[in-house]
């Protein structure tokens, strides 16, 4: 199966970008990774950047493709933070959201915390997204409010699990490997770019592109006209991975 790839990363309209994306692939197996991080002094762009880098470069050595995986990279990530807060007092509030994509070419394993989000599309619809670590989630979970809300809810950012705060760490790691089918999309985004496009829309441009970089365009597009034109709307850093299994 060909794997296509694209990335997109963009301050919006902060003086910094503190997200970071990469990912990496080999003949068999591939990583994608993309963080969201906060924290001043900087901070939010140290936390994301090492905790990427941490997690490809495990990939890199280890190429190894199970749950069990997963949670080891999130562990590594972790402890790469908290000893970087421990060697400078200036980074000691940093902190990050992850997700990260692992698949075979055959099959896929995903894990994330925070509220960057994973979607999974087949044959152009969303079948699976990831829930996020925040206020607003149990909101919706518990009733009180509906999934649009969320996208505009004040407490939005009010996350209740990240990387590089000390104690348990609690990532959502899928529990068994999705069979990949010719024509799967994945799109990992941070809240910058999932709070100014809706999964509708998401659908929508995907049926309408060619390759992933034609649909994170379309997508862009979107972003870029409501944070022009809707008041209510802040434009944070946004950044997005597409990959296509064709």
């Amino acid at each position: 199966m060909k794997v296509l790839t694209e990335m997109m990363s963009y301050k919006g309209g902060r003086k910094n970008n503190e997200d970071f994306c990469a990912y990496k692939q080999v003949d068999d197996s591939g990583c994608w990774v993309l963080a969201d991080g906060l924290g001043g002094h900087k901070g939010g762009e140290v936390a994301s950047r090492l905790a990427v880098d941490t997690i490809i470069e495990s990939f890199a050595k280890y190429r190894e493709f199970n749950v069990e995986t997963l949670a080891k990279y999130m562990e590594s990530a972790q402890q790469t933070l908290l000893k970087a807060q421990e060697e400078d007092d200036l980074l000691y509030s940093m902190r990050t959201t992850i997700v990260i994509l692992l698949a075979d070419y055959d099959e896929s394993l995903w894990a994330h915390i925070g509220d960057s989000r994973l979607y999974h599309l087949r044959n152009g619809q969303i079948v699976y997204q990831t829930k996020d670590h925040s206020m607003p989630q149990n909101m919706l979970e518990s009733g009180e409010i509906t999934a649009d809300q969320i996208r505009n809810h004040p407490d939005r950012n009010r996350l209740l699990r990240v990387l590089g705060k000390s104690g348990e760490l609690r990532p959502s790691i899928s529990q068994q490997k999705i069979k990949l089918e010719q024509n799967d999309a994945f799109l990992l985004c941070t809240d910058g770019f999932w709070e100014l496009v809706t999964e509708t829309e998401m659908e929508v441009d995907y049926v309408k592109s060619t390759n992933p970089a034609q649909w994170l365009n379309n997508m862009q597009d979107r972003i870029l006209y409501r944070a022009d034109n809707e008041a209510d709307n802040e434009n944070d850093n946004y950044s997005a991975i597409a990959i296509w299994f064709t």
